[in-house]
């Protein structure tokens, strides 16, 4: 099978493997001539397209020809352009459709006395400002040896942020900061302080309102007279408590997963994505949650999901969301649909409106139920909307601060990255599997050779509710965890 037709409307074939100029291909029953070489995740024209009209792939439009386009033609970049408006955002309307119920199936994680379920049991040390980001590391390093066999491992999260902030801007990084002091994978966190910045420790403990003592210590490093030796002890003693927590069996409806995609490429929105979608669903069926982020990459496809909305709450404030969002570029001059980015095109993805077709498939069809703005944790159950950037190391830190206990992360070119919290790489296609075996976690890539997706879909689910139980990550292995956090205001 050299193409595939996604969708019985559309008007062009994607290139599963390269196509030479002069090859006959069969799509459906007829047979196209390539007129010129089609690279792999590429897209071949079955049928006139004049100028001006729209070039359909998943069922909808991507966009519209620059100038005629014959049946065997490339079309890309060079014959195909955008059709978005930026000044319009389509309206949104409730719908009553619902998944049916799936029996719940069970992972093993760890209950926390205050209410969370984790699914690793590690010490995190948050520094409240950049100012301490050496000293959280140190520590680090400190207790390591002493930490070995007994907890998940220790990890400090630096970040520049914290203090020089001001307004929502300053609001954002406490938010994720609080967050991610409660996360549950945590089963002990050290908030380090300086004293002087504005996302003081105190400040940090208002918005918390509340904490679990043995699962998290405070230390403010300017009242400390040795605050190694005495962040040393904090630690030893929040590891003493984790070591004595142990796995139990937990109800999947508990799981909270993160969807995300990074460097797409034309095989994105027809293998990885929806097979991420249909785990998604699974997980909403148990009664569990994902979180679907990147508010950009959805842009050109709104309203797929527009007409997802559960309830009249939501189906007002997804598009007042999105419309922020749009916002946010305008008022750095920026262009709203300046995407994809030159990886996306070199994989095949030619407009904004392809790029976010596929992406949202990785929400699968599963109602709405909430809007989350930066920052926010999950309190529905069920697909909610998160609103972070596409870039993949703040949008994955804004998916864990809304208590994601793992993500599951598409790509189509390959990402060595990991997220604060365990990250499955799924890839788009078997070649990007087999070469960065170190970065995949899972290949979806067998879908584009008709492999069924009901086998995929258990081994992913499965791969998921193990990853859940302990079994690590590419990343994790590699020892690849960072944070970024969303910075969008003035620095004093």
């Amino acid at each position: 099978m050299a193409v595939l037709r996604i969708h019985p409307r559309d008007n062009v074939a994607v290139a599963l493997s390269p196509v030479a100029a002069g090859e006959r291909v069969r799509v459906e029953g007829r047979e196209v001539t390539a007129l010129e070489d089609i690279p792999q995740g590429h897209k071949l024209a079955l049928a006139p397209i004049a100028a001006g009209g729209e070039v359909i792939k998943y069922g909808c439009p991507i966009g519209r020809a620059k100038r005629d386009i014959a049946p065997g033609t490339w079309v890309h970049s060079h014959n195909l352009g955008t059709a978005l408006d930026e000044d319009k955002t389509p309206g949104a309307q409730v719908t009553a459709s619902t998944l049916e119920p799936m029996p719940v199936r069970t992972f093993r994680g760890y209950r926390r006395r205050d209410r969370g379920v984790g699914i690793r049991n590690e010490i995190w040390i948050i520094p409240t400002v950049g100012c301490v980001n050496g000293v959280a590391q140190a520590l680090a390093r400190a207790v390591e040896t002493y930490a070995r066999g007994r907890v998940d491992g220790v990890y400090a999260w630096p970040h520049p942020y914290g203090c020089s902030q001001i307004g929502e801007d300053q609001e954002a990084t406490r938010r994720i900061l609080c967050g991610l002091i409660r996360h549950p994978n945590a089963g002990g966190v050290l908030v380090l302080g300086l004293g002087c910045e504005n996302s003081s420790i105190s400040v940090l403990q208002e918005l918390l309102g509340g904490w679990d003592s043995a699962r998290t210590a405070f230390l403010e490093c300017q009242a400390a007279q040795d605050e190694l030796a005495e962040g040393e002890a904090l630690l030893r003693g929040l590891i003493d408590r984790a070591a004595g927590q142990t796995r139990e069996e937990i109800g999947a409806d508990e799981l909270i997963v993160g969807l995300k995609c990074g460097g797409s490429d034309g095989l994105s929105g027809i293998t990885a994505n929806p097979l991420v979608g249909r785990v998604a669903d699974c997980l909403v069926a148990m009664g569990g949650t994902a979180l679907l982020a990147e508010i950009p990459e959805m842009f050109g496809a709104e309203a797929v999901l527009f007409r997802r909305c559960a309830d009249g709450d939501t189906a007002r404030s997804l598009p007042a969301l999105v419309e922020e969002c749009k916002d946010y570029f305008v008022r750095h001059g920026q262009v709203i649909y300046e995407n994809p980015s030159p990886g996306n095109k070199a994989g095949g993805i030619t407009t904004l409106e392809e790029k976010s077709l596929g992406c949202v498939q990785k929400g699968g069809s599963s109602p709405v139920r909430d809007v989350l703005h930066y920052g926010e944790r999950a309190k529905k159950r069920g697909l909610c909307v998160l609103q972070t950037p596409g870039n993949d190391l703040v949008s994955t830190t804004g998916l864990a601060a809304a208590g994601a206990q793992l993500i599951l992360f598409t790509t189509g070119r390959g990402t060595p990255f990991g997220a604060p919290v365990p990250t499955v790489k799924i890839s788009t296609n078997t070649a990007l599997a087999g070469h960065k075996a170190g970065w995949i976690d899972y290949s979806a890539g067998g879908l584009a050779q008709g492999e069924g997706w009901d086998k995929h879909t258990e081994a992913l689910l499965r791969k998921v509710l193990d990853t859940a139980s302990g079994a690590p990550t590419r990343s994790e292995q590699a020892g690849y965890r960072d944070l970024a956090i969303w910075k969008d205001g003035v620095t004093l």
